[in-house]
């Protein structure tokens, strides 16, 4: 997976050479002398001998926009946004993304739908743990709405998916887990991963609804995070421990979604105001009646000050109880009139207050 969340900057070329014949292209007095400079440049850029990098290809393709326009006014404003995408970092308070160089960030995800083949095995990601969830969700949520060397809170950590990825991209996590067991091989698995930002991470033995978040960020010096990721159980679909106080043990869905609300007012407590909350969820069957508990879990986060960005649909093949069963599980489809569940959500809230 790519962690990188900064373009490099552009190849081959000397920049202040480069600087220079874009002046001259931008100050050119006819459409056929930009094109004669944009011309040179990518036979000085197809010259080099090497592979092109990502930049080197997306410099080719702002010239080759450049020598295509019909317009010299359109050719010297193509000029002068290239100009800007290798001079200027434009950002905005939440992510660190250039947005005068946006082209060169197709790894990082606009789409509401994800599609995706597999989750991410690399390093000490595995599946091992029922219920965690693919590396790359909160890759892509730590890429849209932190900064490197911010703050990230997931109050349900599990074995550890969203430490893993704060260490690679340079964020300061720290996770709540209510099995001191699960937490303590989360707090293995995440310190055999590289640390190449020097982050701090932990994860915390507690239960996210009744912990007392600013206390829990004092001893790291932190008043506040500026980001909050929620994995919680999807109710009672699967049985983690015989914890009373785990959400799959819930005594009905109305306590179940009162129990997220509580994690919700706790959390607001230490989450900046404007930053985002992620929360991933699926819903489920009881008794052969589709129970929309995401969108309950959802309308739970709303009441409480947040506002309502995007819904992300992310597919999933099987569960691992149906992985073998997938011929049994579609019979049942048949018979009960119903339809499989291959999706779940991502929904990103941001806050009001």
């Amino acid at each position: 997976m790519d962690d990188t969340d900064e373009r490099e900057q552009p190849p081959a070329l000397n920049l202040p050479y480069l600087l220079d014949m874009l002046d001259q292209m931008r100050s050119a007095g006819s459409l056929e002398e930009v094109r004669h400079f944009a011309a040179l440049l990518q036979e000085q850029l197809a010259a080099s001998g090497s592979t092109p990098s990502a930049s080197g290809l997306l410099l080719l393709n702002d010239l080759t926009q450049i020598a295509e326009a019909r317009t010299l006014e359109r050719a010297c404003y193509y000029t002068e946004r290239l100009i800007r995408s290798v001079t200027e970092v434009k950002t905005t308070p939440i992510n660190d993304i250039n947005l005068n160089q946006w082209k060169a960030y197709d790894h990082i995800w606009t789409d509401s739908l994800w599609v995706m083949d597999r989750r991410d095995s690399s390093g000490v990601h595995a599946a091992d743990y029922w219920g965690n969830f693919v590396p790359q969700i909160p890759h892509q949520m730590m890429l849209r709405y932190t900064k490197r060397g911010e703050w990230v809170l997931d109050t349900f950590a599990g074995s550890g998916t969203t430490l893993i990825e704060g260490q690679r991209l340079g964020r300061h996590t720290i996770g709540v887990e209510l099995q001191a067991e699960v937490a303590e091989q989360a707090r293995q698995r995440v310190a055999a991963e590289p640390n190449p930002h020097g982050v701090v991470w932990d994860v915390v033995v507690g239960d996210s609804t009744t912990v007392d978040f600013p206390s829990l960020l004092r001893p790291y010096g932190q008043q506040s995070v500026q980001l909050v990721v929620m994995h919680p159980p999807y109710f009672d679909i699967i049985k983690f421990s015989a914890d009373g106080r785990d959400l799959a043990n819930a005594r009905s869905l109305d306590d179940f979604l009162a129990k997220m609300g509580m994690v919700v007012e706790r959390v607001a407590t230490v989450l900046d105001r404007g930053r985002y909350l992620v929360l991933v969820i699926g819903d489920k069957y009881v008794e052969g009646e589709w129970v929309p508990l995401g969108f309950l879990t959802m309308q739970e986060v709303q009441r409480r000050g947040f506002a309502l960005k995007s819904i992300v649909v992310k597919n999933f093949d099987t569960t691992t109880a149906k992985r073998t069963q997938k011929e049994l599980w579609r019979y049942r489809a048949l018979v009960g009139g119903f339809y499989l569940f291959k999706h779940e959500y991502v929904f990103i809230f941001r806050k009001r207050l």
